[in-house]
């Protein structure tokens, strides 16, 4: 699981009990209930980058829409875009608690 390879990440249960990982107390990414996508804390530049780029694999939902985070579909996307998703979504959590 390449969410768990950041510093201070844990695994945790979130909504509905699904899946997640946080960085602290900072839910970093989880598996939606459905079990078809994954949400995962990004920042609004880079969702917009990422939504233009990868079509195919992100998306948003209308209860995302105000919330830093990226939709990917769990059957569509590669290593290397899971894992700069989560860089973005680390370093915003990170950055965010230096301020």
């Amino acid at each position: 699981h390449f969410a768990l390879q950041f510093p201070n990440a844990t695994d945790s249960l979130s909504h509905y009990d699904t899946p997640s990982v946080k960085i602290k107390k900072n839910l970093l990414c989880r598996i939606h209930e459905n079990g078809e996508w994954f949400a995962i804390r990004t920042d609004f530049d880079s969702r917009n980058r990422f939504l233009e780029q990868y079509p195919e694999s992100c998306f948003i939902t209308p209860h995302y829409k105000d919330y830093p985070y990226v939709c990917v579909y769990t059957n569509n996307y590669t290593t290397e875009l899971i894992k700069e998703i989560l860089q973005t979504g680390y370093l915003a959590i990170t950055e965010k608690k230096k301020k």
